[in-house]
């Protein structure tokens, strides 16, 4: 549309005789995308973008549609015609139009104020799991049909089940998927990084556009993943996609930019694509021969007469080929040099948070230091560029200027970032953060009478009605990480007024999930959290051992388990402290019963190892 008409002189004229446009980037204000999509839906019975809606001035919508060609076509009615014909109604029955958006707002009101909530129970988590098994798709992995989505906090899930109970079924699905993922056209070989979602269903002809959220959660599950499986093909799926984020996505001041398109000369996927005489043309025959067999690039070619690199016909790929990789630089080099690919370089709070847990995760189950480094410094950057002087966030960052009052997606975000810096580091400044965000969250987004958090806080923009997300999409959604934080930052601070929330969340997030479970799954994730035995430990180390102590803890999949560090003087640690020769102390508690203190992090190590082995999580 904005080719065909936007762009256009006679639309504009159209358009400015009697209308005010506004556009609006959906990334930047999710809130007026939620409201607006709503009436979209309520008035069409289906959504989609582009989104184009007509409003009164007082933002009431009486019409919307997705995509409207500049003139009829097909029998879809023309963007001018639509116009003009709707400008004389304004002039001739205005009062008719008022009456139309005043219907349709007053229809997305909510009619109640909550939503039932319900007693969460693994009924719920078992249902959800046995309806991804029956959608699964056991020959390349995934879940229905094509167009298929990576959906990383769905494996995240399954991941977690199968530690609960022990069902290898669950860890198939999910190792199928991010191999098949992997080897698919969806991950670029040759630069790195995942693009969106792929249009088959072999994950070979991905719409190229990379997003900086997917990359993050994907990081995140394919690093899960090693922590269980130790299998060295997900932590080098998790470091290629650090270094695309690092060489393609990252601001000078530390913050990450939204996406990279995926056209380069009006045309889709042409950066990416090959064909064996580029390939010649660069490496020379016999190297081009030896690329173009292992990433498939052939004469016939797999995508409009040219070739996507993939390795779904190799079974026999080597991660660390030597030679591979220095060919793959050359082809890197010539593709960029051959087209440049459009970057958003807006900067937002919520996917930086998302990035920034998977940096932390990265340091905490690999130990480069620079994955640390790199998390901090870009929480410096939304610290100093996208915080208020109150403790407040805002949504965007662009081009020097930061706009936009926080919305529950940026809190939830930061504050699980927040806990994964705090596991990978240990360091009580991180969860008093955390702590300090919960709190704002709380006050200004938390609906006390109807259960869960509205996307926009008491702060915001006044819209003609107040969401709140709780379907897990491409991303999870706000309420889905808010049940999470809550329960992890009541056991990590003792904190009573996060644990009554988190109750209150929990019966909340299991009531909107009733009927679709599998599309919350995020919010199963925290569920679980409450019902299945968890772990927490409590300890006093010496500040030299905490990076020991973060990086052995990482390297087990331990998804159940908190582990918070007292000071020394704390009961009820001063005797036993002192007892046990100062070194690091700690106590084991599930529920309500402790273990004797003990000492050493190879100790704690040992009696990890020893309960994972024997299944703590299992029904007794």
């Amino acid at each position: 549309m904005e080719r065909e008409s936007f762009e256009d002189a006679h639309v504009a004229q159209v358009i400015n005789e009697g209308f005010v446009a506004i556009k609006v980037d959906r990334e930047e204000r999710p809130d007026i995308d939620a409201v607006y999509m709503s009436a979209c839906q309520a008035l069409t019975g289906q959504g989609g973008w582009p989104l184009t809606l007509l409003l009164t001035p007082d933002q009431k919508p009486f019409f919307a549609a997705t995509y409207l060609p500049k003139e009829p076509r097909y029998g879809m009615t023309g963007l001018i015609e639509l116009l003009q014909k709707v400008l004389q109604l304004w002039t001739a029955d205005r009062k008719r139009l008022i009456l139309s958006g005043e219907e349709i707002t007053n229809a997305l009101q909510p009619t109640k104020q909550t939503v039932d909530a319900a007693h969460p129970d693994k009924a719920l988590i078992k249902q959800a799991f046995y309806r991804l098994k029956k959608n699964f798709d056991e020959q390349y992995g995934g879940f229905g049909r094509a167009p298929k989505f990576p959906s990383p906090h769905v494996l995240m899930f399954l991941l977690r089940y199968y530690d609960y109970e022990k069902d290898g079924s669950a860890l198939t699905m999910v190792e199928k998927t991010l191999e098949h993922m992997y080897r698919g056209g969806i991950f670029d070989h040759i630069g790195f990084g995942f693009s969106r979602y792929s249009t088959d269903e072999k994950w070979l002809a991905p719409h190229f556009e990379k997003m900086l959220y997917d990359n993050a959660l994907l990081a995140m599950i394919y690093l899960e993943a090693f922590q269980v499986t130790q299998r060295e093909l997900y932590k080098d799926v998790a470091v290629k996609i650090f270094e695309y984020v690092g060489r393609e996505m990252t601001d000078p001041e530390g913050g990450f930019y939204c996406a990279q398109d995926a056209d380069s000369d009006g045309e889709e996927g042409k950066y990416y694509l090959l064909t064996p005489s580029e390939t010649a043309a660069v490496l020379g025959d016999a190297d081009a021969n030896y690329f173009n067999s292992f990433f498939d690039i052939t004469h016939q070619g797999n995508f409009e007469g040219k070739s996507i690199s993939n390795l779904i016909k190799n079974d026999n790929y080597n991660p660390h080929d030597s030679r591979l990789d220095a060919l793959r630089q050359k082809m890197l080099a010539y593709r960029s040099a051959r087209a440049r690919l459009h970057k958003d370089t807006k900067i937002l709070t919520s996917w930086n948070a998302l990035m920034i847990a998977a940096l932390a995760k990265a340091y905490r189950v690999l130990g480069d230091e620079k994955y640390l480094k790199s998390a901090e410094r870009a929480l410096a950057f939304v610290q100093a560029n996208l915080s208020g002087k109150d403790g407040s966030l805002l949504i965007r960052y662009s081009d020097g200027d930061a706009a936009g009052a926080g919305l529950a997606d940026d809190y939830a975000f930061l504050i699980l970032a927040l806990i994964e810096l705090y596991e990978a580091t240990y360091h009580s400044a991180y969860l008093q953060k955390a702590s300090d965000y919960q709190n704002r969250m709380l006050a200004h987004f938390y609906d006390s009478a109807g259960g869960g958090f509205y996307l926009s806080g008491t702060d915001a923009e006044t819209l003609i009605t107040r969401p709140k997300e709780t379907y897990d999409g491409a991303m999870p959604s706000a309420n889905s990480v808010a049940t999470y934080n809550l329960i992890m930052l009541s056991r990590l601070t003792g904190n009573e007024v996060f644990n009554s929330a988190a109750q209150k969340q929990l019966a909340f997030v299991a009531g909107t999930a009733q009927g679709y479970p599998e599309g919350f799954c995020f919010s199963l994730i925290a569920i679980c959290a409450e019902l299945y035995p968890s772990l927490q430990i409590t300890g006093v180390v010496p500040a030299e051992k905490l990076n020991e102590l973060a990086l052995v803890m990482g390297k087990s999949f331990y998804p159940n388990t908190t582990l918070t560090i007292k000071d020394a003087a704390a009961a009820p640690f001063t005797k036993d402290y002192a007892m046990l020769g100062s070194e690091a102390t700690f106590y084991l508690c599930e529920g309500r019963t402790c273990s004797q203190p003990f000492c050493g992090i190879d100790e704690l190590n040992k009696r990890m190892k020893e309960r994972q082995a024997n299944g703590i999580y299992m029904e007794r």
